[in-house]
């Protein structure tokens, strides 16, 4: 994939005369002026950018200013006709990589374009390579020492130096992004980089152009070409979260992607070729999508070249105490508190609790009693009341009957709000107020019903 260039210039002929002679070596944008430079710097990975300092009314400097403070920034070459010392000095001063002067000698600005090009990788490669001695790359994320998870741990550091795509398939919150990106750091690609596309949040028609790009003009509202996310993904990771969640058409072309490592934009016939290893995730079952029609079984073949299940939280209870205390240090830390240990009865309150919302649900639990504690431990009235009222048993319609009730062989009101009150006032370690809040009475009320039942 050629590497992307905007060139901004105020000229036409100069305009198009450089796109003529740099665009067999490079992907080239271009612009006219300042607002449309950024517009273009905003919306794709721009890797080099060529611009004038005089630029109409608006200022090449302003613009390089612009563009230095983008969160990927593009390297930078000024050019002008008004060259002096001075000027070169200033825009270098405010990051420019190299200054060149008109009339252009198209060779050496070709020149010159190559070897930013070639600083700037040698640069991103060097900080990937400090990234991942610093990161220890021992599966330190996936927390917990139950067999299922042991048997993922297992199978991510199998899979994860090769180039076989990957299907991870659980519920929601199980951690499935977790383990897409455990994949990708233990990928072994110093240079890598991973693109996440979420398809549920996109329609058929922006997830198509998301993913491949489009051409100028492909359809209404294309003003501009636009790399996908597969070519943005060149030499890395691309994950797609969800992948349940794409239509028909979109089903076909990805096929295709994954069978013959190319692409063709929306709007477009020319294929470009992309290495790009795919991770992709669902809450759903793709097996019975593919048996009632709605997901293609050779597409599902390619993707499930290696699944990965992740198994609910329910099926690995006794991995609860070590997320809980990760959790714990990492919104102490978060919300710059001291870390405080879990009392035993808000243990047993997390421990207790069935998780349908999985790692993530527990992750929001254990923020809520960062937030609420004021006291040395965290106590079970500090947690979020879902967890609370989980066990209260609902009364249900039994069949065939609908006049008859699920409910305990004897009633006795006196000995079940007894030990209702009893589960409040331990939950609440003593504190009336709390347990009253619980309960969802006054505390006067729970004060009567205290003295009522003689406790």
């Amino acid at each position: 994939m050629l590497p992307t260039l905007l060139i901004v210039e105020d000229e036409r002929a100069t305009r198009e005369g450089l796109r003529s002679a740099l665009e067999e070596e490079f992907d080239v944008y271009t612009a006219s002026g300042t607002s449309e430079a950024l517009a273009i710097l905003k919306s794709e990975p721009i890797k080099l950018l060529l611009t004038d300092l005089r630029l109409g009314g608006d200022s090449g400097m302003d613009l390089l200013d612009a563009a230095l403070a983008l969160p990927d920034p593009p390297v930078a070459i000024m050019m002008t006709a008004y060259g002096s010392v001075d000027t070169a000095v200033e825009a270098m001063r405010r990051g420019a990589w190299h200054f060149v002067t008109k009339p252009l000698n198209l060779d050496e600005v070709e020149m010159q374009l190559k070897r930013a090009l070639r600083s700037r990788t040698l640069e991103v490669e060097n900080q990937q390579l400090v990234q991942q001695v610093k990161k220890s790359h021992k599966l330190d994320r996936l927390i917990g020492k139950s067999p299922a998870i042991l048997r993922v741990s297992e199978l991510v550091q199998q899979v994860s130096p090769t180039r076989a795509t990957v299907l991870i398939e659980g519920e929601s919150g199980t951690g499935k992004e977790v383990v897409a990106h455990t994949l990708h750091h233990l990928s072994g690609r110093p240079a890598a980089k991973m693109v996440i596309v979420h398809c549920a949040a996109l329609s058929a028609q922006l997830l198509e152009s998301e993913l491949f790009g489009h051409e100028k003009g492909a359809f209404t509202g294309a003003a501009q070409r636009r790399i996908g996310r597969f070519e943005q993904a060149d030499g890395g990771t691309l994950f797609l979260d969800e992948i349940g969640e794409i239509d028909a058409a979109t089903q076909v072309k990805l096929l295709r992607v994954l069978s013959e490592r190319t692409l063709e934009r929306v709007g477009s016939n020319t294929p470009i070729k992309v290495d790009v290893r795919v991770i992709a995730a669902t809450n759903k079952n793709l097996k019975e999508l593919v048996a009632n029609g709605t997901f293609r079984e050779d597409l599902y073949f390619r993707l499930n070249v290696v699944k990965i299940e992740m198994p609910p939280l329910r099926d690995r209870k006794e991995d609860i105490v070590l997320l809980a205390n990760s959790f714990l240090q990492e919104f102490a830390k978060e919300n710059d508190r001291p870390v405080k240990p879990l009392s035993d009865a808000a243990m047993n309150l997390l421990l207790d609790y069935p998780w349908p919302g999985n790692v993530r649900e527990l992750r929001t639990a254990i923020e809520h009693g960062v937030v609420m504690s004021n006291d040395p431990v965290i106590e079970a009235r500090h947690l979020p009341q879902f967890l609370h009222f989980h066990s209260v048993p609902a009364v249900t319609l039994s069949s065939p009957s609908k006049n008859t009730l699920d409910a305990p062989a004897e009633f006795n009101l006196h000995e079940l709000e007894t030990k209702t009150i009893r589960a409040a006032l331990l939950l609440s370690g003593g504190n009336r107020t709390h347990a009253a809040d619980l309960l969802g009475v006054s505390r006067r009320t729970l004060q009567r019903k205290l003295k009522d039942l003689g406790l």
